[in-house]
């Protein structure tokens, strides 16, 4: 491979530093090693045009970070950044990010630049937690007792919401806006938490946070269906300190006919889109590990029989461009079951993961996020995060009354009746 020219060389090296990485961090993001990327810069072989690319967009990202938002929110159990990317597009700036695992830790950061990431938030004083706008958090739904209170003062014990939730990773979602006292917050999480329990659990999420905390909750179950391929149904928690109108029924949800289909995010493999390694090949075909094996294959479809001819459900999900993919897990990694993409004359493959990053809405307006962990991380990761358009829209419509701009509406309307 030929030498480049000292400007190139000094371009790439420039570019490198920009982005706040060393080249030992450059090598781990691009899966190369250190040797390589010394090379690079020596101008001794040509990075590939990924590596420019990744660079390029972690700069992009670390702009938009630092712009100054309209308003300021908090990001935990921030997982991979949906959340965020969400109310980033919303105009809000992230102030603090909390997540305890590494991986998730790694991609977050290639992704949103070098600010602070902390770990265990169980660990972490609320009072050292920035003054916030929003509080925003995907937490781990976990059971919550709800042993009677006259059986705990028989025994002595405390009671009451503290109690309650005393235990769970809600509990530092508590003390937190007890401490902060955000505007507004967004909390989100699996369907199933509405039903935990009986309901019992989520009754007391509401209780805590209308009855102790003091804030107005919107709670409303949405499906990712409508701006992504795929069904995925979460609860979402809308909480303001102050009485405002918010309603669901004021967003425009996207119209069913414009509701996408997998062709929207597979891979065309017709030439049209450029090749990703490990993803695809230089001719942007899908590469041959993601096709499930013989083995792999004969197991899952004499499951799926045994289990239909038990009269179960179970099985795989099998689909094609012109279909909806069921709900993206993050056990996807294991035999890829739930999400089985169709082809002509081989056995069907897995999504790749820069598949899931489109089925989850990562990708998307000119977007293409970097993901720098192995497979097995990244299906978990998309696996557990949320639809990234949902939670935009969800921000936007929390936006004016974040600001306080619906007030001034309402009061501009009023002021112009009376002078009428």
């Amino acid at each position: 491979m030929s030498r480049r020219s000292k400007s190139e060389t000094s371009d790439f090296r420039q570019l490198r530093v920009s982005s706040g990485l060393t080249q030992a961090e450059l090598a781990s993001l691009s899966g190369f090693n250190v040797r390589e990327v010394k090379r690079w810069e020596a101008g001794d072989a040509s990075p590939r045009a990924g590596v420019w690319e990744l660079l390029r967009a972690r700069l992009a990202n670390q702009a938009r970070a630092s712009a100054a938002g309209d308003f300021t929110f908090i990001d935990l159990f921030a997982g991979i950044g949906g959340l965020r990317l969400g109310f980033e597009a919303a105009g809000g700036k992230c102030v603090f990010t909390s997540e305890w695992d590494t991986y998730s830790q790694k991609t977050y950061k290639a992704n949103f630049g070098n600010d602070e990431i902390h770990g265990d938030i169980t660990q972490i004083d609320a009072r050292e937690v920035p003054d916030h706008d929003v509080l925003l958090a995907g937490f781990p739904c976990q059971p919550f007792s709800l042993a009677g209170v006259s059986k705990k003062n028989a025994l002595g014990r405390p009671h009451g919401f503290a109690c309650e939730t005393q235990g769970t990773l809600f509990f530092d979602v508590e003390r937190i806006i007890a401490e902060k006292q955000p505007k507004a917050f967004l909390l989100e999480n699996v369907k199933h938490l509405v039903n935990h329990d009986g309901g019992r659990t989520f009754a007391v999420i509401q209780q805590v946070l209308k009855e102790k905390l003091g804030y107005y909750v919107f709670p409303k179950l949405i499906d990712g269906r409508q701006f992504v391929p795929q069904h995925r149904e979460r609860i979402y928690l809308v909480g303001f300190r102050e009485d405002v109108a918010f309603s669901w029924d004021e967003i425009a949800w996207p119209a069913r006919g414009d509701w996408p289909t997998l062709g929207s995010i597979l891979h065309p493999e017709n030439g049209s889109e450029a090749g990703e390694a490990p993803f695809t090949n230089e001719k942007g075909k899908v590469d041959p590990k993601y096709t499930l094996s013989n083995k792999l294959w004969q197991y899952l479809q004499a499951y799926a029989t045994k289990h239909q001819a038990m009269g179960n459900g179970f099985g795989f999900g099998l689909v094609g461009p012109q279909d909806v993919a069921r709900t993206l897990s993050a056990r996807y990694y294991k035999d890829g079951s739930e999400i089985l993409i169709r082809q002509k004359g081989k056995n069907p493959r897995r999504l790749t993961p820069r598949e899931c990053a489109r089925l989850m809405g990562f990708d998307r307006g000119g977007r293409r996020f970097t993901i720098p962990v192995s497979d097995t991380r990244a299906y978990k990761q998309f696996g557990n995060s949320v639809v990234v358009p949902v939670v935009e829209t969800i921000a936007k419509a929390m936006r004016p009354y974040i600001l306080g701009e619906k007030d001034r509406e309402e009061q501009l309307d009023l002021a112009l009746a009376m002078a009428g």
